[in-house]
């Protein structure tokens, strides 16, 4: 059973737990099926690469490898604090639709 995971992509986060606890970065991309993260300048391992089209010199490479979505928490961009992030269902008059969008639990603030 996999849980709902309310982080997106673009989104600034805080990492919470693990050897990199306390960094901020962008979330790169999100894996729902193992509900794992990117973030940006988090996570960094060497590579060894053979020489190749994109890369012809070869060498070390870093890149940034997943996290557990559990270990970060979304960084609120009006108080730039971590938050954890709830939902609000939200009916629109005219056409009488409604649609279900992210909200701050810290400030009750709508997120994009």
């Amino acid at each position: 059973m996999s849980k709902r995971i309310r982080i997106k992509k673009e989104d600034m986060v805080q990492v919470i737990a693990g050897n990199d606890n306390g960094k901020k970065g962008k979330v790169l991309k999100v894996f729902y099926e193992t509900e794992r993260v990117i973030v940006e300048g988090v996570n960094l391992r060497k590579r060894h690469t053979k020489p190749n089209a994109q890369n012809p010199q070869g060498g070390i490479i870093e890149k940034e490898l997943p996290i557990h979505v559990s270990n970060v928490m979304f960084i609120d961009p009006k108080k730039n604090e971590p938050t954890r992030i709830g939902s609000k269902l939200i009916v629109d008059e005219k056409t009488g639709k409604s649609k279900v969008a992210r909200v701050s639990v810290k400030t009750g603030e709508m997120l994009k």
